[in-house]
């Protein structure tokens, strides 16, 4: 897949030596699953494009494992669908949630889809070189390793990108669009964004082998102390196992706290079909950690460049709603982008873009903020009207219908409306309060109930802030809603 450079101009830094092929259009920095979906699209629609990657290897992560029948919409949207072949994915139909011997299932509403529409869940390498390969099949699509060092900048403007080759060469690349897409640990996004990182957690990764979970192409939440605990299948005999550990700091796996963690707080509280492949996959030893990441979309517009992908815009990985908020954002992006043919004009195309930035907010901030709310609602809390909150919302989904139909039409990308969003969250803490309340009021479970109602705005409020009130539920008074393109 690495076709070569010369197809573009190429500047070499140390002695300013020029190139000239063919122009390149947009270049992208990074070919994850936004990058490499992102080249495909726009390559497609003819623009000649230029990914820089920093390692084309197949990628090994935890995450980015289970994408939402929202998500699996979008890839359809921009004809990605047959890269979820061939690679062992896994259909998933919905979630099963588990507390303290209780379980419900939450089935996605697909009855409305083609049979093929579902959430699929895989290795997150086979993904991504399926994408990196499909996009660098288009003859004006070059995708290249190198290591983008810094984006070249003059008057304000973007004009390109200075990047080193394996062997150390550094090289500069220009366009009149550069779209940065290098991941969650972005280099980059500091000059285009005013980033505000918050790790809430880290996920400890294991892979469980030969044994079934029990719902079938579910994915499974385990409501756990101090915090939940995933399992989804990303192959026909492999099991993903993520545990939460709250705070930034994990015992070591080095020497051996990890595993007598696991062992001694965790493995007790797994369904018991899974506790043996559990306690094997740790004796294994293959422990992984990642920290996870929440940073609400803050950008800087800047004339020349655009953020995208997790190097934008992060949210607890708890729902597995990364991958929707990318490709969906793709989508727009494309059909902002398809009426121009001209991009010179810098800080036309910037104000015009600016729409795109008001445009994504119902879908990624509906996504962003169930994610960041569901963390904290099932997160343990010593405070009681906290834990009242946590135990309502599993008997809430448990009554299935509209209760659980409307959250997980939420969950899985399918009906990414922020109004509903809140009236559900609302609606759990209400649930929560009516029971305390029931059969007969006592002053201690009044004010109780009023805590928990305290408490659920405490949480909700805050992530809706950090989103953006207007965009959110008002996006057409923003200013920047809809730009007619500007003329060629």
């Amino acid at each position: 897949t690495n076709k070569t450079a010369a197809a573009s101009t190429v500047v070499s830094a140390r002695n300013g030596e020029v190139n000239e092929g063919t122009a390149t259009d947009i270049i992208i920095v990074g070919a994850g699953v936004a990058g490499a979906a992102l080249a495909y699209t726009l390559g497609k629609d003819g623009r000649r494009v230029r990914v820089i990657e920093r390692d084309l290897n197949e990628p090994d992560r935890i995450v980015g494992e289970l994408l939402q029948p929202g998500g699996y919409l979008k890839l359809i949207e921009l004809g990605l669908e047959d890269c979820v072949d061939e690679i062992d994915a896994q259909r998933v139909f919905g979630y099963a949630l588990f507390k303290d011997g209780k379980n419900t299932k939450l089935s996605y509403p697909l009855e409305n889809f083609h049979s093929d529409v579902a959430g699929r869940s895989f290795h997150n390498g086979r993904f991504i070189q399926r994408m990196r390969h499909k996009a660098a099949s288009l003859p004006n699509v070059s995708l290249e390793q190198g290591s983008v060092t810094s984006l070249i900048e003059e008057k304000g403007t973007v004009k390109g990108i200075q990047y080193k080759t394996k062997d150390g060469q550094e090289f500069m690349a220009s366009a009149p669009l550069t779209i940065v897409c290098d991941g969650g640990f972005s280099n980059l996004r500091r000059s285009l964004s005013n980033p505000k990182v918050d790790v809430p957690s880290c996920f400890v990764g294991l892979i469980l082998e030969n044994c079934e979970l029990p719902h079938a192409n579910h994915g499974h939440v385990i409501i756990a102390d101090p915090s939940p605990i995933l399992f989804y299948p990303i192959s026909s005999t492999e099991i993903r196992c993520l545990v939460d550990v709250p705070g930034q700091k994990v015992p070591s796996v080095s020497n051996g706290e990890m595993a007598h963690y696991l062992k001694t707080m965790v493995a007790p509280q797994i369904p018991p079909q899974l506790h043996t492949a559990f306690i094997t996959a740790v004796n294994k030893g293959n422990i992984r950690t990642m920290t996870n990441r929440s940073m609400p979309a803050a950008p800087q517009p800047t004339p020349g460049a655009l953020l995208l992908g997790d190097a934008f815009n992060m949210r607890h990985p708890l729902t597995g709603g990364g991958m929707t908020v990318a490709l969906s954002d793709i989508v727009l992006l494309r059909d902002l982008l398809r009426p121009l043919h001209n991009l010179h004009d810098a800080s036309a195309l910037c104000r015009y873009l600016e729409s795109f930035y008001t445009l994504r907010k119902p879908v990624a901030s509906t996504i962003n903020t169930l994610a960041g709310a569901l963390y904290k609602v099932f997160s343990a809390s010593a405070d009681k009207a906290r834990e009242e909150m946590r135990e309502a919302c599993f008997d809430y989904l448990s009554l299935g219908g509209a209760f659980s139909e409307g959250p997980i039409s939420l969950l899985s990308g399918l009906n990414p409306h922020p109004i509903s969003l809140v009236l559900h969250f609302f609606a759990v803490a209400i649930y929560g309060v009516g029971r305390l309340l029931l059969p007969f009021p006592s002053p201690t479970r009044i004010w109780t109930g009023a805590r928990l109602i305290s408490g659920a705005s405490g949480i909700i409020f805050p992530i809706i802030r950090a989103e953006g009130v207007r965009q959110m539920f008002f996006p057409a008074t923003v200013p920047a809603y809809y730009r007619a393109p500007p003329v060629d």
